[in-house]
């Protein structure tokens, strides 16, 4: 009679063990993703055209994470994605990007920009340049610093 229960109790802890071990397979193998900020929608920068009103830039793209005055007005659509593996880890920022907008004196889009990381340094993956010294560079950088990214 002994033999018997200690033959159940051997397969319990079997069980237990198994169970255990699928649920902590399952818990690694799914990644949490959390989007940020401004999303993108498909096709959006698409229907805002070099000369574009600043109405039409709001109409489609909606209002700007944050507006500048540097050099003529701007908007800034800022984005951020982060990732975990593990619930009780901290997110990791796997990806950050900030739509620009510019505009002239007499508020027409003179051009766009679509800037995000590569190879540590921003880069505008819209016309494929890595933007150079001055003011503008700066303000970019303040923002990949305070949202997520360390330059």
């Amino acid at each position: 009679m002994k033999l018997w229960r200690l033959g159940s109790k051997i397969v319990r802890h079997r069980k237990a063990a198994l169970s255990l071990s699928l649920a902590l397979a399952a818990c690694g193998s799914t990644t949490e993703t959390l989007q940020r900020g401004y999303v993108l929608p498909e096709g959006a920068l698409e229907q805002v055209p070099v000369g574009a009103t600043q109405e039409q830039v709001l109409i489609v793209l909606g209002t700007p994470s944050t507006v500048a005055t540097v050099n003529g007005e701007a908007f800034y659509y800022i984005s951020q994605k982060a990732q975990r593996s593990v619930a009780f880890m901290p997110h990791e920022v796997v990806d950050q990007r900030v739509i620009a907008v510019y505009f002239d004196k007499e508020r027409r889009v003179t051009r766009l920009a679509n800037y995000g990381m590569k190879d540590g340094k921003i880069f505008d993956f819209l016309s494929q340049t890595t933007p150079t010294g001055g003011q503008e560079l700066s303000y970019l950088r303040n923002i990949f610093k305070n949202v997520g990214f360390h330059l």
